[in-house]
Parts: C-alpha cells; sequence; structure tokens
C-alpha cells in the first residue's frame, strides 16, 4: 500500500513513515495534498495531527474536516530537535527553523537573541543553511545526516518529553479489533446556551473517558466552532454515539489502534 507523508525528505513525518513502514513512500508538498490523494483512493497518508508543545495541527484538523477519510490507526513519536551548522555558535548571525520548530525550541532561541527566519520545512532550514555564510538551523537528526551538519546542540526543544501525534488515514474504515480510541468530528451547527454541556455530558453518563477535545472554526461565520472529540473505545461507547446522535450532528471518523514506534 502507497502511503503519502510530508516532504521533503528529512521531515518528521518522513522519518516516522520509514522507520515505521520502510517502503512505499511517496512524499507530498502539503498535508493538503495527503489527504486529496487519500481521499480520491490513491492510497493511505500519514499526518502529524497534534504536538505536545504546540498543540494541534490545523492543517490536518481541516484536512478531517474537509475531506472524507478515516482514521486507521495513531503514532507517538517523541521528536528531538538539533541546532546545527557550520559556523561557531558565538559567531551565528542567523538561525533558520520551521515555524512549529521555532515554537518547540523557543527557549533556546529567546536564550540566544539571534534573529530566527521561518522555513517552509527542516530541508529548507538545512538548504538555507548551507547557502547562507554565519548562519545556523534547527533540524531533525535524519535532516541533519541527510545534509551532513555538524551538530552545535543537542535536544534543544523546550520540553525533553516533546512528542507528536500522527494519525494514519485511509479512505476505508479500519477494522475495530484492538482498537483503544474513537474519534469523531461533532458539528452542532447553531449555538445555544449549555451546548458544550449537553456533548459532554452525554460520554460523562455513560462512563466513557475523553481523551481530547479540540474546537475548530466553522468556517461559515464568526462565532460557530466544531469539536474534535477523542474517545476511549470502552464497551459503551456506540450507546454513547447513539445518544449524541439524538442532540447533535457529528461524523465518525474511525476507531483505531495504536501502532508502536520502534526506537
Amino acid at each position: 500500500m502507497t502511503l503519502f507523508v510530508l516532504g521533503p525528505e528529512g521531515t518528521f513525518s518522513h522519518e516516522l513513515a520509514v522507520r515505521v513502514y520502510g517502503g512505499g513512500i511517496l512524499l507530498a508538498p502539503t498535508i493538503h495534498e495527503i489527504f486529496s490523494r487519500v481521499e480520491e483512493g490513491f492510497g493511505d497518508g500519514l499526518v502529524p495531527i497534534e504536538n505536545s508543545e504546540a498543540g494541534g495541527v490545523g492543517a490536518s484538523l481541516d484536512g478531517l474536516l474537509q475531506h472524507r477519510v478515516f482514521i486507521t490507526a495513531e503514532l507517538y513519536m517523541p521528536v528531538h530537535h538539533y541546532l546545527a551548522g557550520f559556523t561557531p555558535l558565538d559567531l551565528v548571525t542567523v538561525i533558520y527553523a520551521h515555524p512549529q520548530t521555532h515554537e518547540q525550541c523557543s527557549r533556546i532561541t529567546n536564550e540566544l537573541k539571534i534573529p530566527v527566519i521561518h522555513t517552509s520545512s527542516n530541508s529548507a532550514s538545512a538548504r538555507e543553511l548551507t547557502h547562507t555564510p554565519g548562519s545556523a538551523a534547527i533540524v531533525s537528526r535524519m535532516t541533519a545526516d541527510l545534509y551532513n551538519l555538524p551538530i552545535l546542540r543537542n535536544n534543544v526543544e523546550n520540553n525533553p518529553g516533546n512528542t507528536t501525534r500522527f494519525i494514519r488515514i485511509s479512505g476505508t474504515r479500519g477494522s475495530e479489533e484492538g482498537c483503544s480510541k474513537c474519534s469523531i468530528l461533532v458539528d452542532p451547527e447553531k449555538d445555544q446556551p449549555g451546548l458544550l454541556y449537553q456533548i459532554l455530558g452525554v460520554f460523562a453518563e455513560h462512563g466513557i473517558n475523553l481523551t481530547r477535545i479540540e474546537s475548530r472554526p466553522s468556517k461559515r461565520r464568526m462565532g460557530e466552532y466544531l469539536f474534535f472529540i477523542d474517545l476511549a473505545n470502552a464497551p459503551a461507547c456506540h450507546d454513547a454515539l447513539a445518544a449524541l446522535r439524538e442532540k447533535s450532528r457529528f461524523r465518525e471518523l474511525g476507531c483505531y489502534p495504536e501502532v508502536k514506534v520502534p526506537e
């Protein structure tokens, strides 16, 4: 099965796909392109959905909203960043970094007081570094190795427990055997007092543990929101969803297992 992941070479998506799935990997220029390819039936996709430091990944949440795809697995990847460059750190005048990388490594950039220029990817940061004297870049280990970049500092992420959660998406539902989590997209369609309480109360009444809830603009008008909800796949899960259907419109995004990531 073809697996689409975010390119270019050296992204954390690419590194994870190689570590877990090995072959059959095709690099896509954007997360939107991954969702489009999957919906059109050309293969599965692997996309980041949230980071422990930076929160939800908007492009992936919008992809789940805009495309008829299903989540078939989740994967948790410890994320470490490296400050790399050919110039001694005390002579560096600019640092290149992807915006999310910068957010996850803001402590060191604030400490160094060196201007940061945002790029489109880790690989783009590495390329800018190689073309700009006196520069450094914050990249993944895979990117540093691909571009033969000397490491100036290891593990420059703010949080040593920095982790990104990825999801595998498919055009068809996965098997629910061995699934530990389910995800839904709730669209209340109209705002009203106690709306969120009514939605969450259904799961409380059925003893369902909610592992994550995130709101996103509906994109219809100001002040309207959708809710992405992850819930533990418990015996009462389907009863809870049936009860929720009487209160609000929602779409099931799938029930799925966690795939372990090799060290």
